[in-house]
């Protein structure tokens, strides 16, 4: 007779060979993952207050980096300085590397942000080294 790892044991329950009979694995995702908006097989945390990725798609543009970056009139920065205006909104993101991006910050600390980078497939959850950022430009 064929037997497999989920044959009966010998108490009649199920049985598995990788985890004890009394474990029956999460009841639900944990708290912050999963959520209207992300595929079922894919599940993304929620940092920075428990807030949720953007529910729209960044601006339909790729703003030019500004010449100036000191000018807060502007609404663009050197570095991460000032970057805490920018929480919860639309943000464009120049790193020292060269790369350049749409970032949704939820939350900046002394040394990194929190939030959600817009890639191929929407918005996902992301942090940033404050010291990799060239410059910065936020949006309503």
């Amino acid at each position: 007779m064929y037997h497999n790892q989920f044959d009966e044991s010998p108490n009649g329950q199920p049985f598995n060979q990788f985890f004890p009979p009394s474990f029956s694995g999460p009841s639900s995702p944990p708290p912050g993952f999963g959520g209207p908006g992300y595929p079922p097989s894919m599940s993304q945390p929620s940092m920075g207050g428990n807030t949720p990725a953007p529910t729209a798609a960044p601006p339909n543009f790729t703003p030019a980096m500004p010449m100036t970056t000191a000018s807060s009139r502007s609404g663009s920065h050197s570095g991460s300085s000032g970057i805490r205006r920018c929480i919860y909104r639309n943000t464009f993101i120049w790193e020292r590397n060269g790369h350049s991006y749409w970032f949704f910050p939820t939350f900046v600390s002394r040394n990194v942000i929190l939030g959600f980078r817009w890639g191929r497939f929407g918005w996902v959850f992301s942090t940033i080294n404050r010291d990799s950022i060239l410059t910065f430009q936020c949006f309503n």
